[in-house]
């Protein structure tokens, strides 16, 4: 592999109005092909890649992610650094559709998922008590707060299997347990990050209250229509806060990640 990159962003096909110059890579990988395409680009005096997790047509489904060639490329390029934005749900009343959420854990809810590289015969067992890197969390809590958006600090980010959205039981279920916030695809694309020594931040756009909330008659429950609203109405917003921390980002850091 001769094309290098410093910085991998993960999300949508949107991000590529930012990206000039693009050279797309195609990068094999033990695991099978990534989602799509990678595409490298000088951003900020950086190289950074970027692959649209769910394919440039929005093919893959959650569920059907190739998560572990997503992660296994990324690596072959030499990324020691992700940046993850998501489409999420709020399952907090004070979380609402338009803020910034940097989480800091997770609650696993999905199955079947390729989610470990370490299958056999060579077998560790890695922490999870802190998935994501503090030291990127920080850096986009800073640029979120200089740039005026309504960003929270930490959240519990509880990963559903999908496609569907929640019944009202589960959402009610997630909100009791104090979970913060609700996405398809945190996982496993975090802990594989972390299986791989790669430094990984999650900056989720809240673009719903997931299956509305209790005693809430006026806020109806999720729609994918509504989701892709907010979060078109939000897109620029966290093209900013992505092109401001690749600027100030350290490619030669070494960090505990």
């Amino acid at each position: 592999m001769t094309k290098r990159a410093d910085i991998g962003v993960f999300g949508g096909s949107g991000f590529y109005s930012l990206m000039e110059d693009v050279e797309e890579v195609i990068v094999p990988t033990p695991y099978g092909a990534p989602s799509d395409k990678i595409a490298i680009a000088d951003i900020k005096g950086k190289k950074v890649a970027f692959l649209p997790r769910h394919g440039k047509d929005h093919q893959y489904p959650p569920h059907k992610i190739p998560y572990r060639a997503n992660l296994y490329a990324m690596k072959e390029l030499g990324v020691r650094q992700i940046i993850a934005p998501t489409a999420s749900g709020s399952l907090k009343p004070e979380i609402k559709p338009g803020d910034f959420v940097v989480t800091d854990q997770f609650v696993d809810r999905t199955w079947g998922r390729k989610d470990t590289y370490y299958d056999g015969p060579n077998v560790r067992h890695i922490s999870s008590a802190h998935p994501y890197c503090d030291r990127l969390r920080e850096l986009a809590l800073e640029v979120g707060q200089e740039q005026g958006v309504t960003i929270h600090d930490g959240g519990t980010v509880v990963v559903i299997q999908g496609p569907r959205f929640s019944s009202k039981s589960e959402s009610r279920w997630f909100s009791g347990m104090g979970w913060d916030v609700i996405n398809m695809t945190q996982y496993p694309e975090v802990i594989l990050a972390k299986e791989l020594g790669i430094c990984y931040v999650n900056i989720a756009l809240i673009t719903d209250y997931d299956a509305g909330l209790e005693g809430r008659d006026d806020i109806p429950p999720v729609t994918e229509e509504e989701v892709l609203r907010v979060f078109e109405e939000n897109n620029d917003k966290v093209k900013s806060l992505i092109i401001e921390m690749i600027k100030r980002m350290d490619v030669c850091v070494d960090c505990s990640c």
